[in-house]
């Protein structure tokens, strides 16, 4: 007896049914890794502009002698895909400046990060070192 089963493998819609899931979970794999990708990209980006905004302000506190108005420039040459405008802006207190450093990209202009924060710097007291000077003097005179 020679006889072949009638469920003896696989036909062919089978074996097409197969292949599309297959496509269609491998189209989803490949779309998922790019944009997992290009979220990285994007954070290692938005990591650096916050670190060099910081670093600008810091620079600021740390050298003193705030003068108002705005300044630009490159982020040097391990951050090339940088730019910065820094502007410097007088309150309605003496001494109180807003600061606000913007971080772009240097490719197409895009606002990356902006830090704005508020510095303060004493202003020179002029009356009170003519108070100092005379109390000193007045001291001396009596001893």
């Amino acid at each position: 007896m020679n006889y072949l089963a009638p469920n003896a493998g696989f036909s062919l819609i089978e074996v097409m049914v197969a292949i599309l899931i297959l496509g269609i979970a491998v189209a989803g794999l490949t779309t998922g890794i790019s944009t997992a990708l290009g979220s990285s990209k994007e954070s290692e980006q938005q990591a650096t502009a916050v670190l060099f905004a910081a670093g600008q302000i810091e620079t600021l506190r740390a050298e003193g002698g705030l003068t108002d108005g705005e300044k630009n420039g490159e982020c040097g040459t391990g951050a090339a895909l940088y730019r910065w405008k820094q502007t410097i802006s007088p309150t309605a207190i003496d001494g109180l400046h807003e600061v606000d450093v913007a971080v772009e990209s240097a490719q197409d202009g895009r606002l990356i990060f902006d830090l704005k924060t508020m510095l303060f710097e004493p202003v020179a007291d002029t009356t009170a070192v003519g108070k100092n000077s005379k109390t000193k003097k007045k001291r001396s005179l009596e001893r």
